[in-house]
């Protein structure tokens, strides 16, 4: 069992979240700690012109709302973290921060670009000095 979980959720696929999250408070030690984490990317400056001003807080603000619904639906004590850049970035420091024993992220059906597992996900593997687990339990179930 793990001791520090750090869970990645995608707000866009907040359902895949929820269950990661169930996952990971089956894998936790008693007395462990869950960590929610979203990511916000950041916008490119050539892009940035064109928005308001406020739209990254406005979607840091907006992560960080759902995961608080998140946790009071499913009754699962966890701490929320959300932080800004690359997905694959702010996971791996996250973890590292925390002192985590577990990554868990969901990952969609890769296309030929990412044939195994997602980009994200295939960084996170590749790169986490811990444990990952891919969770694709949801997208298993609709192939049947």
């Amino acid at each position: 069992m793990y001791k520090k979980i750090i869970v990645a959720i995608e707000i866009g696929a907040l359902e895949d979240g929820a269950m990661s999250f169930r996952k990971a408070a089956t894998l936790l030690d008693e007395g462990g700690e869950i960590v929610l984490l979203n990511v916000v990317e950041d916008i490119p400056t050539y892009v940035a012109v064109d928005l308001p001003v406020e739209l990254v807080e406005n979607a840091a603000k907006d992560a960080r709302s759902r995961l608080e619904e998140l946790i009071l639906a499913t009754g699962i004590p966890a701490n929320i973290e959300i932080s800004h850049g690359r997905p694959a970035s702010g996971i791996l420091a996250a973890a590292e921060a925390h002192n985590g024993d577990l990554i868990i992220l969901a990952s969609h059906l890769p296309d030929f670009s990412n044939y195994f597992i997602g980009a994200t996900a295939d960084r996170v593997v590749r790169h986490a000095k811990c444990s990952v687990l891919v969770d694709r339990r949801r997208h298993e179930a609709a192939k049947r």
